[in-house]
């Protein structure tokens, strides 16, 4: 039985757990990885937002590297979950709603079950959102504190209703406080933010720390949240759940600004708690040695397209935040940034090699190098954006994003639907360029990138 809690193709590398010397466990980095939810890119100070107050991420820019060009393979939370873990693409691990729970052989080349192998204190705190076969937690992680996805202020035992912001840093604070002397020690802290609480007409509840903020604020509204463009779209995406949500929080001027208020809230608030870790982890001696990690599970639609939430191929549903924040990088090394294209499906293996693990096979590829300011002549120019599952309003997708082109089939049409953007010279992706005859060889060579890359994915899933 599952335990769930909602809660270029780069070369295949073999991650093998080595035991941890007790010299080891005194020199390895601990590994703290942030995982917001529905975060996207352009959702922070550091990224160019002028609105957003998110001091605790801009220092972590600051002193880190931020990948400016960073995406998700698929855009919804228990397959982007899994690929982080995994560093697999959907068609290979083959987890998202309503599916099998994530194979045991996944489980277990899971960064998390490689470094708890290795002799790493691993927990978990807040959203998991990835089924898993019963008791394969305990592989994973040495502490599991897995939280609901609702409601967004909980009753605690004194009475009073506390935030889950607050509750998950508490919990991760109290993580650290288990720790043997010398131990490394890898915590994940998923927060369910700036998750919108789907069932309450507010959507967005904020901490009360927050209250107030962005008051004055006026949200832009994107430049296709209009009539005319959301009437030229194809059907199926006009009926499709993107829209059901869009009614629920922007389909009026007043209620447009009171819900990105809101989602702004969520992400300052995220932004405190952040805050409270890395002050627990300086107070405990442990900042000198812990990376961290922060990045989001996918992007959100503000409105853009007439759309809420994710699930497609555009930009604002797959680009993301990820920052790395090494405190052993020599100053040169810090407050950069790199545009080399980075993936969810980097993050294990990135993690595995920072505290010196062997590979495990994965799909992704390590961004460490990028992290020593190299530039590897073979780095990926694309990738494969998947989104397979399976429901009657959320259209089924594959296709490939490149530097330049960002190309996808639609699955569940008959014949197949296809949409070209030149997203470089059309951030929006207004225009269509499946029928223009000047792009005939993009959209030729992108047809068959797409069909190279599903047909290995799915090839692996039998050898992983």
């Amino acid at each position: 039985m599952a335990r769930l809690a909602c809660f270029w193709l780069p070369a295949i590398v073999l991650f093998l757990a080595a035991p941890v010397s007790a010299h080891d466990a005194a020199t390895r980095p601990n590994i703290l990885v942030l995982l917001t939810d529905d975060q996207r890119f352009d959702m922070l100070g550091c990224a160019g937002n002028r609105i957003i107050q998110t001091p605790s991420m801009d220092s972590l820019a600051k002193n880190g590297i931020r990948f400016t060009n960073a995406f998700v393979t698929t855009s919804i939370c228990p397959t982007s979950r899994a690929s982080i873990f995994t560093g697999l693409q959907e068609r290979t691990h083959g987890y998202s709603f309503g599916t099998k729970p994530l194979a045991e052989r996944h489980v277990l080349q899971s960064y998390p079950a490689l470094l708890k192998k290795a002799g790493y204190r691993v927990g978990f705190v807040g959203k998991f959102c990835v089924g898993v076969p019963k008791g394969m937690t305990q592989a994973m992680f040495d502490s599991f504190v897995p939280s609901p996805r609702a409601p967004h202020f909980r009753k605690q035992a004194d009475g009073t209703a506390k935030h889950f912001l607050d509750i998950e840093a508490d919990r991760a604070i109290a993580f650290l406080d288990t720790l043997e002397p010398g131990q490394p020690f890898c915590l994940s802290v998923s927060f369910n933010a700036p998750h919108a609480e789907d069932n309450d007409p507010r959507q967005f509840i904020w901490p009360k720390s927050c209250d107030g903020l962005y008051a004055d604020a006026v949200f832009p509204v994107p430049k296709t949240m209009n009539d005319d463009f959301f009437k030229a779209q194809p059907r199926f995406l006009r009926e499709s759940e993107s829209r059901v949500r869009y009614h629920w929080r922007f389909d009026e001027p007043r209620k447009y600004q009171d819900m990105v208020r809101g989602y702004y809230r969520l992400i300052t608030g995220i932004d405190q708690a952040i805050a409270r870790i890395v002050a627990a982890l300086k107070k405990r001696g442990l900042a000198d040695n812990t990376i961290i990690i922060f990045l989001s599970d996918n992007g959100f639609f503000l409105g853009e397209r007439g759309f809420a939430d994710k699930w497609y191929i555009y930009e604002y549903s797959i680009r993301i935040p990820l920052i790395i924040f090494d405190p052993r990088a020599p100053g040169q090394r810090r407050g950069k940034t790199s545009d080399q294209l980075a993936l969810n499906t980097d993050i294990a293996p990135t993690i595995l090699e920072l505290t010196g693990r062997k590979p495990a096979k994965m799909q992704g590829r390590s961004l460490a190098p990028l992290l020593r300011g190299e530039n590897p002549p073979d780095w990926r120019t694309d990738f494969l954006y998947e989104h397979l599952f399976v429901r009657k309003n959320i259209p089924r997708s594959e296709g490939v994003r490149n530097e330049r082109f960002t190309y996808v089939r639609w699955l569940d049409q008959k014949p197949p639907v296809e949409e070209l953007y030149d997203h470089r010279a059309d951030f929006e992706q207004t225009r269509n360029l499946v029928d223009n005859a000047r792009f005939r060889a993009e959209l030729e060579s992108l047809r068959r990138r797409t069909d190279e890359l599903r047909e290995r994915y799915a090839r692996d899933r039998e050898s992983h």
